[in-house]
């Protein structure tokens, strides 16, 4: 059976909570379908599982078979090992088995695999060559540990009598994704920055053992809370040992001597670091030929000297390890219990005398989607050589086994982390000598000196409108946190971003940035091409939310200085002609980040790429988007407002525009946009009565998206309130659209609103008195073709002030510029009121092996925010946002394209919707 190509994936038996799958439906369908492993791998067999985190019809619908016999399969993966039973003779297995260290409770399983002649591939014994092992959870271990014990934390402090913002957080497996889990830890941050800790609990101290993934993880999200850096002197004797010293006193310390002799040294751990912690987080490697990090006999004895020491994390879960007294593990829906030091008891609460602990031994399983993904992305890559092997001797070297002398590096190297600057330890900073301790506020860094400051990354952000401000607050504050809590586990320690705002005005950038840290205003004139390249070349990343006609330019400069930019617009045919020059030079020149185009791109191919993934073709799509005032502001005739000069808008809206309807192309002609409004209503807002426009040529997103030979329906609409569409082409009708300049508007004497009305229906009839006579007016000239529709032509009418008796302004020259005067100061935003963005996309997808057609949905639905009294327009948001998560993603090197690009590819689109929901853009999604 070894070597037949054919794969089963286990049900995982062993623990209730286990979710987790070796390969995820994704990767199954790239390796039936054409992943690398396509000629290793000919057939896929699942067993059906009611509680693995993929349910068992995704698997079905990439073409894997459902079945709980396993026999045809020559190489079985797992999590966890299954069941003795489950043991076939003479096929492969790979799994975690712990069996490597000769634990005794996995012996069993090993004399098993032994006795049916099986093979197994242990995950943890799989290197790279680089010697380093290719398959873990650690980082997903370290990252649950952290938020489990943050989440028990806050329950402790409660029953010693303190209220912290811990008690907010909770446990890793109650968020639906470790993005949310994430934001979760960033708004308790964002509360201990502003209010601080209890004075009696402060400082607070973490102290991290071992440098390896489980510490990273748990590290990346203690990152995430403000923290201090205390200058090491303020530990006596910190840097003057190790983490062990050697029993005679006229010796230093060796590595080499303490990997072959580690009976000749003796633990400090307790003496020099423990008696300053309030958290000790453990996540080192450790065998029992070494000393123990702390012995049960020595954590009596710190805690009869009032030691501060509140619990510890051991997410190593090493039982009677490196931390003795950790007699037990924990269960994930009660992952404490508490040492009673002084009667060498153990409880199950956190009401007593003692130090708590936290002891899972399956904490990533808390985050079974990330971490299967994570796995599954590094597994399916050399999969297809266990299939089809016959012999182990065929396999690739890293497939075999590790070296020994790699796993005692890893041993000494995690012993000595904490105590010992020379090895590189990332808990502490070598060039700063300061090790990271204590909570507070956010800007309070003890010892800390400018010569000690590394130079942080900047952002050249041009361009000072309302878009600039959400971009900026998000990358001075937000985004340096967010880059290492969502885009992966290769991103370096995140570093302060410097924002740099420029304006052709100082005043209007300084405004901009006003009460954002790491922020500068500079004045700067683009066409100045001395001052645009020195800024553009102290830039790492350049945002443009300039006009777009002032792209190229930027861009030019950009691609000479190798730097990579990144815009909210269109890709227009200039911009399209700098993909060559920007590829030679190694540069991304990213368009269309914003919200449409933007947002709406990314939420599309999110949807088709899953839709094809599953062996689907796209029947229908449609997409709809709108900016409009909440419910409570849309308190006018036309329910329509602007934060802006709306005569850009009037002119979208008179657009022609193309779409595919049933396999149909669907014309309209640009003065019949308004009447070609349907009615539109998302089912899960039923509160909005909505419309569509058609929106200009709905075609090109078919070839953009890939789905142009598939889909009979392609649509793309502008939403508005129900019954705006009807009104503008009132409007429209009378000749407020008119851009040519009208003889009564010529220099001399001014009319008033009033009387320009009369002229302008007095072309076709009469002058127009009450109201009464205005709708019949508008009835009899066939403008209005019903009487509703002309009552609300003239409240409009009314509201806007075009009946009124005063003069019209000296600036304008023309009907048009009569309209967009009076919307601007009609239709304008109070200080109190907020805006609205919604966009919605549907997805019919077919199945050619008959499943039933389903109807995907897609929507965002974001309001405007007011803090500190400032108002955020969700427009500025839902545009500024996007382009700033852009510049992340290219600071961090996640998108490895270059040349210019749209956000279609899941390199883009996946960090940054994941972005987008930790940061709070409401994004929903459901199939039907």
């Amino acid at each position: 059976m070894f070597g037949n190509g054919v794969i089963g994936i286990l049900c995982e038996s062993g623990n209730k909570w286990e979710r987790r799958a070796p390969l995820t439906p994704s990767h199954c369908a790239r390796l039936l379908h054409g992943g690398r492993g396509k000629a290793g791998v000919t057939r896929i067999i699942v067993q059906p599982s009611t509680k693995r985190i993929h349910h068992d019809s995704l698997y079905q619908d990439v073409g894997c078979h459902l079945s709980h016999d396993l026999s045809e399969c020559g190489l079985i993966l797992g999590i966890k090992h299954p069941k003795l039973e489950m043991i076939l003779p003479e096929r492969a297995y790979t799994f975690f088995s712990h069996t490597h260290k000769a634990q005794k409770e996995s012996m069993p399983l090993l004399d098993k695999i032994l006795d049916e002649r099986a093979s197994l591939y242990d995950y943890e014994l799989i290197v790279g060559d680089h010697g380093k092992r290719l398959l873990a959870f650690g980082k997903f271990a370290g990252r649950a540990g952290l938020i489990d014990f943050l989440h028990g934390l806050g329950k402790r402090y409660l029953s010693l009598g303190y209220s912290t913002p811990f008690l907010s957080l909770g446990a890793s497996y109650m968020y639906p994704s470790l993005a949310s889990a994430k934001a979760a830890v960033i708004a308790v941050a964002e509360e201990i920055a502003t209010l601080g800790l209890p004075s009696g609990i402060c400082p607070l101290v973490f102290i991290f053992t071992g440098s390896g993934n489980v510490s990273q993880g748990a590290q990346e999200i203690f990152k995430l809370l403000p923290h201090s850096f205390v200058d090491p002197s303020r530990l006596p004797g910190l840097f003057e040992k190790d983490m062990v010293e050697p029993k005679d006193p006229t010796k230093k310390f060796d590595k080499a001597d303490y990997y072959a002799h580690p009976e000749h040294y003796v633990p400090i751990f307790h003496e020099r670091i423990a008696p300053y912690a309030s958290v000790i987080v453990n996540c080192m490697y450790w065998e029992k030929r070494f000393p123990r990090l702390i012995s049960t006999k020595q954590l009596q004895e710190l805690m009869k000297k009032e030691s501060r020491l509140v619990g510890i994390s051991d997410i190593t879960c090493d039982i009677g390890g490196s931390i003795e007294f950790v007699n037990q593990s924990t269960p994930i829906e009660n992952p404490f219990f508490r040492y009673d030091y002084v009667t060498d008891s153990y409880h199950y609460d956190m009401e007593g005398k003692g130090v708590i602990c936290l002891a899972v031994d399956i904490l990533p399983t808390e985050f079974a989607k990330e971490a299967s993904q994570h796995f599954g992305d590094i597994l399916s890559q050399f999969i297809g050589n266990l299939a089809s092997s016959k012999d182990i001797s065929e396999l690739p070297s890293h497939l075999v086994g590790a070296d020994d002398s790699a796993v005692l590096d890893q041993i000494i190297d995690s012993l000595t982390s904490i105590a010992n600057p020379s090895e590189d330890s990332e808990v502490f900073n070598t060039s700063t000598k300061k090790l990271s301790l204590r909570l507070g506020k956010a800007s309070e860094n003890v010892g800390e000196n400018e010569d000690n400051l590394k130079i942080r990354p900047a952002v050249l952000i041009l361009g000072a409108g309302r878009v600039c401000r959400p971009a900026a607050e998000f990358l001075a504050s937000t985004g340096n946190k967010m880059s290492k809590t969502l885009l992966g586990d290769d991103v370096e320690e995140p570093k302060d971003i410097q924002v740099i705002v420029a304006s052709l005005y100082l005043k209007d950038a300084e405004e901009t940035i006003e009460g954002i840290p790491n922020a500068t205003a500079i004045q700067l004139d683009i066409t100045d091409e001395g001052s645009l390249s020195w800024y553009i070349s102290q830039a790492e990343v350049v945002i443009s939310l300039l006009p777009p006609s002032c792209h190229i330019t930027i861009a030019d400069t950009c691609i000479k200085l190798k730097k990579n930019l990144v815009t909210a617009s269109y890709v227009d045919a200039s911009m399209s002609k700098l993909d060559e020059k920007a590829k030679s030079a190694g540069v991304t020149i990213l368009g269309e980040m914003g919200l449409d185009p933007g947002i709406d791109h990314m939420m599309a191919m999110n949807m088709i790429n899953q839709a094809h993934v599953r062996g689907g073709k796209i029947r229908s799509f449609t997409s709809y988007c709108g900016g409009l005032p909440s419910p409570s502001a849309a308190n006018n005739p036309l329910a329509y407002k602007f934060s802006w000069n709306p005569a850009g808008a009037i002119r979208a809206g008179r657009n022609p525009a193309t779409y595919k309807s049933l396999g149909d192309i669907v014309h309209v002609d640009g003065d019949k946009l308004y009447d070609s409004a349907s009615r539109f209503r998302i089912p899960d807002l039923p509160a909005f009565a909505l419309e569509c426009l058609p929106n200009r040529d709905s075609l090109v997103y078919g070839d953009l998206y890939g789905i142009a030979s598939e889909a009979s329906t392609i649509f793309r609409g502008t939403l508005r309130y129900e019954g705006f569409g009807e009104i503008m082409g009132s409007l429209a009708t009378i000749g407020f659209f008119d851009a040519e300049v009208h003889p009564m508007l010529k220099e001399g004497n001014r009319p008033t609103f009033g009387a320009f009305l009369d002229e302008l229906l007095k072309i076709k009839t009469k002058t127009v008195g009450d109201e009464k006579e205005m709708v019949e007016t508008l009835i009899s000239l066939e403008i209005c073709k019903k009487r509703a529709t002309a009552e609300k032509t003239v409240r409009t009418i009314k509201f806007l002030g075009l009946h009124d008796k005063i003069e019209i302004p000296v600036s304008c020259h023309s009907a048009f510029d009569v309209i967009c005067l009076c919307m601007q100061e009609k239709l304008a935003y109070s200080d109190s009121e907020q805006d609205m963005v919604l966009l919605h996309h549907e997805v019919e997808v077919d199945f050619p092996d008959g499943r039933p057609t389903e109807t995907h949905q897609a929507t965002l639905l974001e309001f405007g925010r007011t803090e500190n009294g400032k108002t955020t327009t969700a427009m500025a948001l839902t545009v500024g946002i996007p382009a700033a998560i852009g510049a992340l993603l290219l600071m961090e090197n996640k998108i490895q394209t270059r040349g210019v690009l749209r956000p279609l590819e899941p390199e883009v689109y996946v960090p940054a919707l994941d972005i987008l929901e930790a940061y709070g853009v409401k994004l929903s999604e459901k199939v039907e």
